[in-house]
C-alpha cells in the first residue's frame, strides 16, 4: 500500500517528460524526509528554510534539489546521525532502498549528508523511462546550519503527506531575508535566487530586517560592520547586483526547475524588468 500512496502522489503531477518525473519523484522524497524529521526531536531544535521550503509550504512554482535547515539557537556540538536514523527507518517503511551518507562533523558549521536512491524506478510504474541505460539516482542534499545569525521567525504549519507531521519553518519575511542574503552576498548568480526574489515582490512580503541585518554581519562583504538593512538599503544594494548580471545567463539557470507554460516568462528577465521589481521593496510594510 505504500507503494500505491507513493503513485497516486506521482500521478497528481502530470509529467510530461523524464525530468518532470524525476523532480517529482524528488520533491515526494522530501516530503517523506521532512516527515520522518518530524517524528524525531529535530524540529524542536531547528527550521526549515530556502526554497524548498518555499515550494513545499508556499507553493514556489519551481522545483528544488537541497533541503536547507537551521538551528533555532547556535549548538557545536549537534549531530545529526541521530534524526537521520529515524528518516531511514521511515523511507524503508515505504519500500525505498535509500542510502543515507552523513558527512556531518563536529567543528564543521554547516552540517550536511546526502539521501540517494536507485530504487524507485524499480517500485514505480513511470511514463517516462529514459530508452536507454538506468534511471539516474535521486540524490538530495540536507544543510544544517549550526551557528546561525539571531532574529529568525517561525510557524509550525503540519505536512499531511505522506503523514501527518509538525514541520517548524521560518515565516515568509524570515524566509525573504535569507534569500537577500543569498542574493547580496554570493559570488555568483544563481537564476533560482532571482526566480524566488521575484515571487517575494510580487507578493510585496515584508523583510526581517533583523535576521538580514544579522546575517550580513556574520558572512559576506558586510561581516564584521554592523549593517542595520531596511528596504530602501536593500533596493539600492540590489540595484548595484542587477546591473552586472548576464541575464542570458541567469534564465539559462533555472529553465529546467520550471514547467515549460512558465518559459515565456522568463523571456521578461533583463535588467529593467528586476530594476522594476527591486523597487517595489520601498513600498512594503515592516512585517508586524
Amino acid at each position: 500500500m505504500s507503494v500505491e500512496i507513493i503513485q497516486e502522489r506521482l500521478n497528481s503531477y502530470s509529467c510530461k517528460s523524464t525530468l518532470d518525473e524525476e523532480m517529482a519523484l524528488r520533491e515526494i522524497t522530501q516530503e517523506i524526509i521532512l516527515a520522518g524529521l518530524g517524528r524525531t526531536a529535530f524540529f524542536s531544535q531547528a527550521g526549515f528554510q530556502g526554497g524548498t521550503c518555499l515550494r513545499i509550504f508556499h507553493s514556489l512554482n519551481r522545483f528544488s534539489e537541497d533541503m536547507d535547515f537551521a538551528l533555532a539557537s547556535p549548538d557545536p556540538t549537534f549531530r545529526f546521525a541521530s534524526h537521520l536514523d529515524q528518516v531511514r527507518k521511515e523511507l524503508s517503511v515505504y519500500g525505498f532502498e535509500f542510502e543515507i551518507d552523513d558527512r556531518s562533523e563536529v567543528g564543521e558549521t554547516v552540517r550536511q549528508a546526502f539521501v540517494k536512491d536507485g530504487s524507485l524506478g524499480k517500485l514505480l510504474s513511470l511514463n517516462y523511462r529514459p530508452r536507454a541505460g538506468r534511471m539516474r539516482k535521486i540524490r538530495i542534499k540536507l544543510e544544517v546550519d549550526t551557528n546561525p545569525p539571531p532574529g529568525a521567525s517561525y510557524e509550525m504549519p503540519v505536512l499531511d503527506y505522506p503523514f501527518p507531521a509538525a514541520v517548524r519553518i521560518f515565516d515568509l519575511p524570515s524566509l525573504f531575508a535569507g534569500k537577500l542574503h543569498a542574493l547580496l552576498c554570493r559570488n555568483y548568480h544563481k537564476g533560482r535566487d532571482w526566480y524566488d526574489f521575484v515571487w517575494y515582490t510580487a507578493r510585496r512580503t515584508p523583510i526581517n530586517h533583523e535576521l538580514l541585518s544579522a546575517a550580513l554581519d556574520q558572512q559576506g562583504p558586510w561581516e564584521g560592520l554592523g549593517p542595520q538593512t531596511d528596504n530602501d538599503w536593500c533596493n539600492e544594494q540590489l540595484s548595484a547586483k542587477i546591473e552586472e548580471i548576464d541575464w542570458v545567463e541567469v534564465r539559462r539557470d533555472v529553465q529546467r526547475f520550471v514547467r515549460p507554460h512558465e518559459l515565456p516568462s522568463l523571456e521578461l528577465w533583463s535588467r529593467e524588468f528586476f530594476f522594476q521589481q527591486s523597487a517595489k521593496l520601498s513600498k512594503v510594510s515592516s512585517p508586524e
